[in-house]
């Protein structure tokens, strides 16, 4: 049976990948360092299933001293020069984007096709975890495309990757890192915490109250943790589970998938969630850090307010 372990150990295998990359880019003047740290994260995605946890956390401390001392490094070797990107964007315009359109196509005919498809009466995938083997194929799926597509070099998929994330250097990390911060907030009780001071300062004896309550909590405490998975356990814990669902009796799939889209419009207006807002802005040289997050507020605003309506309209109808 395919479960998540295969999505990890792809993940793994694209960062030993990016790796063994940096260490032979001397173009990079900190690429042991770099290379150090890819190698770490990627030994958390291929064994650490199979390791003890303090072995885990070991690693991750590694992570934070490696990368945090003296910071990582960035090479400058590309798979193609910039005239030879720019003359092959020019030559396949917006056909670019079907490596990047293939990726949704596959998952949503995985989700569906793989569900229920069984050899021998044994399931070929983990019935819980569908989508995110799916999304794992979509991928390989797009990487086969591109490459078939554009013809570069056999190793360009992997020096590109090493070039993106010299370029996000340490920030990749964040939404990994804070998704287990959420998880053990969730442990530690916060959950109890938020429930406790919000019946105590909001009057939550309506049912719109409770949904409004739960999608502006996903987002103002995904603005604070800078990631909306880090958000989910602690709100949905505190609010969700016992007002939106128990009390109100609320649909638990509508009130999750609604609520981490709300988590997503708090993503759109916080510093802390540096690689999606902070990162593109350097890259992009923007003499405001913060022009990302202005330009996406007023979007994030009108989309909690669709959050909040649809949910409402739909979390309570069984």
């Amino acid at each position: 049976m395919i479960g998540l372990e295969a999505v990890y150990w792809l993940m793994g295998l694209l960062l030993l990948g990016v790796a063994v990359a940096s260490a032979r880019d001397a173009s990079n003047p900190r690429r042991w360092r770099t290379t150090a740290f890819w190698a770490l994260w990627a030994l958390t995605f291929v064994a650490s299933s199979h390791l003890p946890h303090l072995v885990t956390g070991v690693i991750v401390l590694a992570m934070v001293l490696v990368g945090g001392v003296a910071g990582l490094g960035q090479g400058t070797r590309e798979s193609a020069g910039r005239a030879a990107r720019e003359a092959s964007a020019a030559r396949w315009g917006n056909r670019l984007f079907i490596p990047a359109l293939v990726i949704p196509a596959v998952t949503l005919l995985g989700n569906w096709a793989l569900k229920s498809a069984a050899i021998g009466g044994v399931h070929l995938v983990d019935p819980k975890q569908v989508t995110q083997v799916s999304l794992g194929i979509a991928t390989l799926v797009a990487l086969v495309v591109g490459m078939a597509m554009l013809r570069p070099p056999a190793s360009a998929p992997v020096v590109e990757a090493r070039r993106l994330l010299d370029a996000v250097g340490w920030a990749a990390v964040l939404p990994q890192m804070l998704a287990a911060l959420g998880a053990l907030f969730a442990v530690a009780g916060v959950g109890r915490v938020v429930s406790t001071l919000a019946e105590q300062w909001i009057p939550l004896g309506s049912p719109f109250v409770a949904v409004v309550t739960y999608t502006v909590g996903m987002a103002l405490f995904t603005m604070i943790m800078g990631n909306a998975f880090a958000a989910f356990p602690v709100m949905t814990a505190g609010i969700g589970l016992p007002l939106v669902m128990v009390r109100f009796g609320g649909d638990p799939v509508v009130m999750a998938a609604v609520g981490m889209l709300s988590g997503f419009c708090g993503t759109l207006m916080t510093p802390m969630a540096a690689n999606y807002n902070i990162v593109p802005a350097a890259l992009l040289e923007l003499p405001d850090k913060n022009a990302v997050i202005k330009a996406q507020v007023p979007t994030a605003l009108l989309l909690l307010a669709a959050n909040t309506a649809i949910m409402y309209l739909f979390v309570y109808r069984r």
